[in-house]
């Protein structure tokens, strides 16, 4: 149920569920270590409704003292734990060392796919801490939004094709000719020399009705 005040440099927990665990106020927590099966608070599965738009969180290993601040926060109806009766609401500001010490644990133990979980956490209380800068929230916002903060592929690549085809689609209006530019030549005749001069002029944007953007890259042959 807690391991707060527990000094876990030598400490070794085998096979138990952390579910519920007080983690925050454990002394150096960056070297326990956990072997056989155990068990973390996970983030709520599935879609939720806010408004009129779908959310949904992204499945993850959580502390604990998470679910109460998020619960506390109002989203106890989105599966969060409410805080038990008798503690106090731990502040983002003290859950990301906890959640920087566990990543450290992770990794010392080779076990860097479960420490992208706690990386997750430790960006996720660090936007959210009051003692963060404004613009470094912002950052770390623009981070969240654009890749999960690098541990969520499927962001950043649904970002990228949405970037080709906002690009291939502002192309299509505005970017290409309507017609090739053809070269004019002309030339001057003087005694024995003969001075030419080749003028290309630049090209013409198109000008096809929006609702038919395959006509402003592909003119009719009238030039509609």
């Amino acid at each position: 149920m807690s391991l707060r005040g527990v000094d876990a440099a030598h400490l070794v927990l085998t096979g138990v569920d952390l579910t519920e665990c007080l983690l925050a106020g454990t002394v150096h927590l960056d070297q326990l270590r956990l072997e056989g099966k155990y068990t973390f608070a996970a983030a709520p599965a599935g879609l939720r409704r806010r408004g009129i738009r779908p959310a949904r969180w992204t499945p993850r290993r959580t502390l604990a003292e998470e679910h109460h601040w998020r619960a506390a926060r109002g989203r106890a109806a989105d599966g969060w734990t409410p805080v038990p009766a008798g503690e106090e609401v731990q502040e983002p500001a003290a859950l990301a060392p906890v959640y920087r010490q566990l990543r450290k644990a992770f990794e010392d133990g080779k076990h860097e796919p479960g420490a992208a979980d706690f990386y997750y956490g430790e960006m996720e209380m660090r936007r959210h801490a009051d003692d963060i800068p404004r613009s470094e929230r912002s950052l770390l916002t623009a981070y969240w939004a654009l890749s999960g903060y690098g541990q969520r592929a499927s962001r950043a690549l649904g970002w990228l094709l949405a970037a080709m085809t906002v690009t291939v689609l502002a192309m299509m209006l505005w970017g290409l000719p309507q017609n090739d530019p053809k070269p004019r030549t002309t030339g001057t005749v003087a005694g024995r020399s003969i001075t030419m001069t080749t003028d290309v002029p630049g090209p013409a944007n198109p000008d096809g009705p929006y609702r038919a953007p395959g006509r402003r890259l592909w003119p009719l042959p009238d030039g509609r």
